[in-house]
């Protein structure tokens, strides 16, 4: 399984269609960790797994996506109903309830990859407005990738360059 993670764009259609005009044909799937600021019925979720974030206003997403991508379960919120900013012990109760493997969550606009107790929870920072330390590379977005034996996280930046010290790889 290999999917593309995004979150907080912030109205930042275009660089939406750039990734799927980009990665059409190379991902199994495509996942928004929300505030994308667009509305449901937009032609960008025709393709894309989304969820609603603090700063959507369309009722019609849902806050939380959990599905099976190649034999794999994901589950994706934004992450402000499960309380990130303080911890990201609720955003692992809700993904095991859901019997996850990967968690995707957006909101603090700061990436991130840990792997606990066999589940891998990942944050692609904001591809429109980052924070933190790698807030100097414009936005991000990462490439997860799962073989059953390793799970592989490359972050890219918008240019949709690879950031060699963004590399990440977990035994399965």
């Amino acid at each position: 399984m290999k999917c593309l993670v995004v979150s907080d764009s912030h109205g930042d259609r275009d660089i939406l269609v750039k990734l799927l005009d980009a990665y059409q044909g190379k991902v199994s799937a495509f996942f928004h960790c929300g505030d994308s600021e667009l509305q449901v019925d937009d032609a960008v979720f025709n393709q894309m797994y989304t969820v609603q974030g603090n700063m959507d206003f369309d009722d019609r997403l849902p806050d939380e996506v959990s599905t099976t991508v190649d034999g794999v379960s994901v589950y994706m919120t934004h992450g402000h109903l499960v309380g990130v900013n303080f911890g990201l012990d609720q955003l692992m109760a809700a993904a095991t309830q859901h019997q996850a493997q990967l968690a995707f969550f957006g909101h603090t606009h700061q990436l991130g990859v840990e792997r606990h107790h066999g589940l891998l929870v990942l944050n692609p920072g904001s591809i429109s407005q980052p924070r933190g330390e790698f807030s100097r590379l414009g936005g991000t977005y990462a490439i997860v990738e799962t073989d059953g034996q390793k799970i592989t996280v490359q972050y890219y930046n918008r240019q949709l360059q690879p950031v060699p010290e963004l590399h990440f790889q977990f035994n399965s």
